[in-house]
């Protein structure tokens, strides 16, 4: 078997053991469903009717807003359940002890450590594109059904909606902050190789613990910034919401692969599953 097929096969394992991966972001998606279908049927029918006295702008954020935020709280909780994977990928085989029986496989630590950063660079963000274009595609057509029952015409609905737009802005959004957030993602790999107890807790002292020292000892808040600038950072380098057309933002590819901060976060990110590796071929069961 080779390299890829091996990979191919450690991050489907990963999937079978790790079921809330997809079923945490699939309630998600359904509750957020729910909700705005609720929400829908109680102003969509109002807001159609007042569209024709706005501008195209705010007509296309008015009807824009419920699609576009439906699909951020599906990308927020998928992100969540991201960070919480990373910090348990390394650790939890310790703690149960399947180290033991994974490593008496031909699968190298390489290969094990790279699948389990695939799973929120890679293979999260294709899952929740497809849920949260799904979910924004049953909205669509239950808002249609509404209208209809309502007695309101939907062309407005659909010749105002930009999904297209959105969904290509949701394709780079998802490439940009998976790009952005890798040193992040390898950090709790990293920490999740190397903790015997709470990995959490030693993913978020000594990031707390600098800054504070930062903070009291020098007067500097500039590595709480760095933190906030990584976490935050794509926002500003990868959108511009200043020249957004209703709720949906430019984006900028262009200045986003030409910030050093990019790049410097994906040196990092490399230099950290790299010690990832090295930890759990030395690291023992807890």
């Amino acid at each position: 078997m080779n390299a890829r097929s091996t990979l191919h096969w450690c991050v489907r394992r990963e999937l079978w053991e790790n079921r809330y991966l997809y079923r945490v972001p699939l309630g998600a998606a359904a509750l957020v469903l729910f909700a705005s279908t609720i929400h829908v049927a109680m102003t969509l029918p109002n807001r159609i009717a007042s569209l024709p006295a706005l501008d195209p702008a705010r007509q296309q954020t008015a009807i824009s807003m419920p699609f576009s935020m439906a699909a951020s709280v599906v990308f927020l909780v998928t992100y969540i359940v991201g960070a919480f994977y990373s910090l348990d990928a390394l650790y939890g085989e310790r703690r149960d002890r399947s180290i033991l029986f994974w490593k008496s496989l031909p699968v190298s630590d390489r290969t094990t450590v790279l699948s389990k950063a695939a799973i929120p660079l890679v293979v999260l963000p294709l899952f929740i594109f497809a849920i949260a274009l799904t979910t924004q595609l049953v909205l669509l057509l239950l808002s249609t059904a509404i209208l209809a029952v309502n007695g309101t015409s939907p062309v407005l609905l659909w010749t105002r909606l930009p999904l297209v737009r959105m969904t290509l802005v949701m394709v780079y959004g998802l490439v940009v902050h998976a790009l952005w957030h890798a040193p992040v993602y390898a950090w709790l790999l990293l920490v999740s190789g190397w903790a015997r107890r709470v990995p959490i807790l030693w993913a978020l002292l000594p990031v707390a613990a600098v800054s504070l020292v930062a903070r009291l000892a020098l007067g500097s808040t500039n590595f709480c910034d760095l933190v906030q600038y990584r976490l935050m950072g794509t926002l500003h380098v990868a959108f511009d919401f200043q020249g957004r057309h209703g709720v949906v933002p430019m984006v900028t590819p262009v200045r986003f692969l030409a910030t050093p901060g990019l790049w410097l976060g994906l040196l990092v990110a490399a230099a950290l599953l790299a010690a990832a590796v090295r930890l759990r071929r030395d690291r023992e069961p807890i």
